[in-house]
Protein backbone atom coordinates (compact mmCIF):
# COMPACT_ATOMS: atom_id res chain seq x y z
CA UNK A 1 0.00 0.00 0.00
CA UNK A 2 1.50 3.08 -0.89
CA UNK A 3 -0.07 5.95 1.39
CA UNK A 4 0.36 10.01 1.30
CA UNK A 5 0.83 12.00 4.41
CA UNK A 6 1.13 15.37 5.49
CA UNK A 7 0.88 17.15 8.65
CA UNK A 8 0.12 21.32 9.03
CA UNK A 9 -0.23 21.25 12.91
CA UNK A 10 1.97 23.55 13.63
CA UNK A 11 4.22 26.11 12.12
CA UNK A 12 6.18 23.85 9.87
CA UNK A 13 4.28 21.64 6.73
CA UNK A 14 5.18 17.73 6.42
CA UNK A 15 4.34 15.75 3.71
CA UNK A 16 5.87 11.81 3.18
CA UNK A 17 4.93 9.21 0.79
CA UNK A 18 5.42 5.43 2.23
CA UNK A 19 5.16 2.52 0.84
CA UNK A 20 4.40 -0.67 3.27
CA UNK A 21 7.38 -0.47 5.50
CA UNK A 22 9.37 1.64 3.27
CA UNK A 23 9.91 5.67 3.43
CA UNK A 24 10.09 6.65 -0.17
CA UNK A 25 10.43 10.36 0.41
CA UNK A 26 9.68 12.64 2.83
CA UNK A 27 9.86 16.89 3.11
CA UNK A 28 9.46 19.12 5.89
CA UNK A 29 9.74 22.85 5.40
CA UNK A 30 9.71 25.42 8.29
CA UNK A 31 10.49 28.27 6.97
CA UNK A 32 8.14 31.33 7.22
CA UNK A 33 5.24 29.87 4.94
CA UNK A 34 2.04 29.80 5.20
CA UNK A 35 0.37 26.45 4.96
CA UNK A 36 -1.87 27.60 2.06
CA UNK A 37 0.87 28.67 0.28
CA UNK A 38 3.58 26.15 0.64
CA UNK A 39 1.36 23.03 1.21
CA UNK A 40 0.07 21.66 -2.11
CA UNK A 41 3.02 22.97 -4.11
CA UNK A 42 5.56 20.76 -1.60
CA UNK A 43 3.25 17.59 -2.51
CA UNK A 44 3.02 18.03 -6.04
CA UNK A 45 6.81 18.45 -5.85
CA UNK A 46 6.87 14.74 -4.31
CA UNK A 47 4.44 13.14 -6.29
CA UNK A 48 6.95 14.14 -9.31
CA UNK A 49 10.47 13.52 -7.97
CA UNK A 50 8.87 9.79 -7.49
CA UNK A 51 7.45 9.12 -10.93
CA UNK A 52 4.10 8.96 -8.69
CA UNK A 53 0.03 10.59 -9.57
CA UNK A 54 -2.50 10.60 -7.15
CA UNK A 55 -4.19 7.65 -8.79
CA UNK A 56 -1.03 5.90 -7.34
CA UNK A 57 -1.69 6.32 -4.25
CA UNK A 58 -3.65 4.04 -2.06
CA UNK A 59 -4.77 5.88 1.30
CA UNK A 60 -3.82 9.33 2.90
CA UNK A 61 -3.02 10.22 6.50
CA UNK A 62 -3.32 13.39 7.88
CA UNK A 63 -2.71 15.44 10.97
CA UNK A 64 -6.06 16.16 13.27
CA UNK A 65 -4.02 18.39 15.66
CA UNK A 66 -4.43 19.38 17.87
CA UNK A 67 -2.34 22.45 16.94
CA UNK A 68 -3.20 25.43 14.70
CA UNK A 69 -6.53 26.12 14.01
CA UNK A 70 -6.06 27.38 10.51
CA UNK A 71 -3.07 24.65 9.54
CA UNK A 72 -5.76 21.76 10.27
CA UNK A 73 -8.43 22.77 8.72
CA UNK A 74 -6.00 23.53 5.51
CA UNK A 75 -4.83 20.04 6.18
CA UNK A 76 -8.16 18.09 6.57
CA UNK A 77 -9.61 20.14 3.44
CA UNK A 78 -6.92 19.38 1.35
CA UNK A 79 -7.17 15.35 2.17
CA UNK A 80 -10.76 14.95 2.24
CA UNK A 81 -10.61 16.60 -0.98
CA UNK A 82 -8.14 14.30 -2.04
CA UNK A 83 -9.60 11.32 -0.68
CA UNK A 84 -13.13 12.35 -2.53
CA UNK A 85 -11.40 12.95 -5.68
CA UNK A 86 -9.31 9.94 -6.04
CA UNK A 87 -11.83 7.69 -3.81
CA UNK A 88 -8.77 6.28 -1.70
CA UNK A 89 -9.57 6.23 2.04
CA UNK A 90 -8.01 8.54 4.36
CA UNK A 91 -7.00 8.81 8.25
CA UNK A 92 -6.31 10.88 10.77
CA UNK A 93 -3.67 11.00 13.27
CA UNK A 94 -3.21 13.10 15.97
CA UNK A 95 -0.03 15.30 15.98
CA UNK A 96 0.67 14.49 19.71
CA UNK A 97 0.96 10.79 18.73
CA UNK A 98 3.06 10.97 15.52
CA UNK A 99 5.64 13.03 18.25
CA UNK A 100 5.81 10.55 20.31
CA UNK A 101 6.21 7.88 18.22
CA UNK A 102 9.45 9.86 17.12
CA UNK A 103 10.73 8.66 20.41
CA UNK A 104 9.98 5.14 19.66
CA UNK A 105 11.44 2.62 22.40
CA UNK A 106 12.31 4.93 24.92
CA UNK A 107 11.74 3.97 28.48
CA UNK A 108 9.35 5.66 30.73
CA UNK A 109 6.76 8.69 30.09
CA UNK A 110 6.84 9.97 26.26
CA UNK A 111 5.89 13.86 26.69
CA UNK A 112 5.51 15.44 23.73
CA UNK A 113 4.53 19.28 23.78
CA UNK A 114 3.20 22.03 21.13
CA UNK A 115 3.28 25.01 21.96
CA UNK A 116 -0.15 26.60 23.06
CA UNK A 117 0.46 30.48 23.81
CA UNK A 118 -0.03 32.00 27.22
CA UNK A 119 2.63 29.35 28.91
CA UNK A 120 0.24 26.39 27.66
CA UNK A 121 0.99 23.76 25.95
CA UNK A 122 -1.04 20.94 24.39
CA UNK A 123 -0.04 17.44 25.09
CA UNK A 124 -0.74 13.99 26.08
CA UNK A 125 1.52 10.87 28.07
CA UNK A 126 2.97 8.15 26.38
CA UNK A 127 4.73 4.81 26.86
CA UNK A 128 6.01 2.10 24.94
CA UNK A 129 5.33 -0.87 25.84
CA UNK A 130 5.10 -4.60 23.56
CA UNK A 131 6.35 -2.42 20.43
CA UNK A 132 3.12 -0.16 20.30
CA UNK A 133 2.84 3.10 21.57
CA UNK A 134 0.33 3.39 24.18
CA UNK A 135 -1.63 6.42 25.24
CA UNK A 136 -1.79 6.75 29.46
CA UNK A 137 -3.03 10.39 29.14
CA UNK A 138 -5.58 11.62 26.61
CA UNK A 139 -5.03 15.42 25.13
CA UNK A 140 -5.32 18.20 26.67
CA UNK A 141 -4.08 22.16 27.05
CA UNK A 142 -2.54 22.32 30.05
CA UNK A 143 -0.06 25.19 32.00
CA UNK A 144 2.96 23.99 31.83
CA UNK A 145 3.33 24.05 35.74
CA UNK A 146 0.41 22.10 36.40
CA UNK A 147 2.37 20.00 34.03
CA UNK A 148 5.22 20.01 35.43
CA UNK A 149 3.13 18.98 38.77
CA UNK A 150 1.29 16.11 37.10
CA UNK A 151 5.00 14.30 36.04
CA UNK A 152 6.45 15.08 39.66
CA UNK A 153 3.87 12.51 41.20
CA UNK A 154 4.26 9.68 38.60
CA UNK A 155 7.73 9.95 39.51
CA UNK A 156 9.03 8.13 36.11
CA UNK A 157 11.65 9.57 33.58
CA UNK A 158 10.28 11.99 31.78
CA UNK A 159 11.39 12.35 27.48
CA UNK A 160 9.99 15.92 26.60
CA UNK A 161 9.36 16.32 22.89
CA UNK A 162 7.75 18.95 20.45
CA UNK A 163 7.63 22.40 19.57
CA UNK A 164 7.74 23.56 22.93
CA UNK A 165 10.46 22.34 24.09
CA UNK A 166 12.96 25.24 23.33
CA UNK A 167 10.72 27.56 25.35
CA UNK A 168 10.47 25.48 28.39
CA UNK A 169 13.31 23.17 28.51
CA UNK A 170 15.28 25.04 31.26
CA UNK A 171 12.12 24.92 33.75
CA UNK A 172 11.90 21.86 32.84
CA UNK A 173 15.33 20.68 33.53
CA UNK A 174 15.42 22.50 36.84
CA UNK A 175 12.04 21.43 38.10
CA UNK A 176 11.78 17.66 37.34
CA UNK A 177 14.70 14.87 38.28
CA UNK A 178 15.24 12.20 35.07
CA UNK A 179 14.51 14.14 32.29
CA UNK A 180 16.21 13.96 28.80
CA UNK A 181 14.76 15.99 25.56
CA UNK A 182 14.33 14.78 21.83
CA UNK A 183 16.74 16.33 19.54
CA UNK A 184 15.98 19.16 17.78
CA UNK A 185 15.63 17.69 14.67
CA UNK A 186 12.78 15.72 16.21
CA UNK A 187 10.97 18.54 17.48
CA UNK A 188 8.48 18.73 14.58
CA UNK A 189 5.80 16.71 13.29
CA UNK A 190 6.99 14.62 10.99
CA UNK A 191 4.61 13.38 8.18
CA UNK A 192 6.97 10.10 7.89
CA UNK A 193 5.81 9.17 11.23
CA UNK A 194 2.33 10.22 11.16
CA UNK A 195 2.11 8.50 7.74
CA UNK A 196 3.64 4.96 9.67
CA UNK A 197 0.96 5.21 12.77
CA UNK A 198 -2.16 6.22 9.76
CA UNK A 199 -0.64 3.44 7.37
CA UNK A 200 -1.35 0.53 10.25
CA UNK A 201 -5.03 1.81 10.66
CA UNK A 202 -5.64 1.65 6.97
CA UNK A 203 -4.15 -1.36 7.00
CA UNK A 204 -6.47 -2.72 9.42
CA UNK A 205 -9.15 -1.66 7.71
CA UNK A 206 -9.91 1.72 9.51
CA UNK A 207 -11.07 5.20 7.57
CA UNK A 208 -12.37 8.38 8.23
CA UNK A 209 -15.55 9.57 7.44
CA UNK A 210 -15.48 11.83 4.59
CA UNK A 211 -18.16 14.04 6.37
CA UNK A 212 -17.65 13.68 9.95
CA UNK A 213 -13.79 13.73 10.68
CA UNK A 214 -12.53 16.67 12.47
CA UNK A 215 -9.92 18.03 13.92
CA UNK A 216 -9.08 18.33 17.50
CA UNK A 217 -9.36 21.57 18.86
CA UNK A 218 -9.01 21.67 22.29
CA UNK A 219 -10.03 25.06 22.89
CA UNK A 220 -12.04 27.66 20.88
CA UNK A 221 -10.65 29.71 18.47
CA UNK A 222 -9.38 33.38 18.41
CA UNK A 223 -12.33 34.70 16.89
CA UNK A 224 -14.63 32.12 19.86
CA UNK A 225 -12.65 33.47 22.22
CA UNK A 226 -13.25 37.68 21.45
CA UNK A 227 -17.12 36.70 21.16
CA UNK A 228 -17.18 35.47 24.50
CA UNK A 229 -14.90 38.25 26.08
CA UNK A 230 -17.76 40.61 23.95
CA UNK A 231 -20.44 39.10 25.76
CA UNK A 232 -19.45 38.67 29.06
CA UNK A 233 -18.79 34.89 28.88
CA UNK A 234 -16.39 33.59 30.60
CA UNK A 235 -14.37 30.76 28.00
CA UNK A 236 -12.61 29.32 30.78
CA UNK A 237 -9.72 29.63 28.62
Amino acid sequence: MIVLSIDSATEAASCAVLEDNKLLSEITFNFKKQHSVILMPLVDNLLKNLQLDLKDIDGFVVSKGPGSFTGLRIGMSMIKGLSQGTKKPFVSVSSLDALAYNMAYTSGIICPIIDALRDNVYTALYSFKDNNLVKEQDYTIIHIDELINLLKEKQLPVCFIGDAVPKFKAKLNECLEKVSFAPPHLNLVRASALGELGLKLLNQGNQDNLYTSAPIYLRKSQAEREYDKKMGIDSNE
